[in-house]
């Protein structure tokens, strides 16, 4: 069993990484207001299984031969720029419609499959997960203590991820993303361009 202060030093370092309002919580946060609970909740779940895998890594030891292997972190972070390139496209492209019409919207299946593809495609993703379980873990620490800690940070980014598809997917706030789609969706393509830029700029540099 983990340590209870180690838990709660594990647990708090990365409920602070996970909450900050990157790529993958803003990208859910606009699925949830553009398509309502159901998606968004797919989409986080989707997020949560990507986050949970890069978790397994760094609990097996992976993630620090990961961080050493350049072509393959480059390779990771020209997908995941690839990745964030598109979410800035349909977003560019939700901003430039005259209207939202109704239209088939993908099965939840779909939106699993794309928020699991993002969170594949973060490289950032395991080194969160290595500060954490560094922050409460010591190098030695058996098993025991490493899967409590990785379970325990897995189910943080999943409610992470459920918050913020309930919190943007309450009806005043979908009403006000409704009343608003144009600028939101602009702002959310410039960022999503921006951070796909960045991991460009950084594959390319080395």
């Amino acid at each position: 069993m983990i340590d209870p202060v180690a838990g709660l030093a594990v647990a708090g370092a990365f409920l602070i990484v996970t909450v900050s309002p990157g790529p993958a919580n803003l990208a859910c946060a606009a699925i949830a207001m553009r398509e309502g609970r159901r998606p968004g909740v797919a989409f986080g779940i989707g997020l949560s299984l990507g986050l949970a895998f890069w978790g397994v890594l760094a609990a097996c030891g992976l993630g620090a031969v990961l961080q050493k292997s350049e072509s393959v972190l480059a390779g990771l972070k020209l997908f995941g720029a690839a990745y964030l390139f598109w979410l800035a496209a349909v977003s560019a492209r939700a901003s430039a419609r005259p209207d939202v019409p109704e239209r088939a919207r993908p099965s939840g299946d779909r939106w699993i499959v794309q928020g699991l593809l993002l969170n594949l495609s973060n490289p950032k993703a395991v080194f969160a997960w290595m500060a954490a379980l560094a922050v409460g873990l010591e190098p030695s620490s058996a098993a025991g203590s490493v899967v409590p800690a990785t379970v325990l940070c897995a189910g943080i980014g999943l409610a992470n991820y459920l918050m913020w598809a309930a919190l943007f997917s309450v009806p005043r706030v979908m009403q006000g993303y409704r009343h608003a789609r144009r600028r939101i969706e602009l702002a959310l393509a410039g960022i999503f361009a921006t951070a796909g830029l960045g991991l460009l700029r950084s594959a390319l540099s080395r």
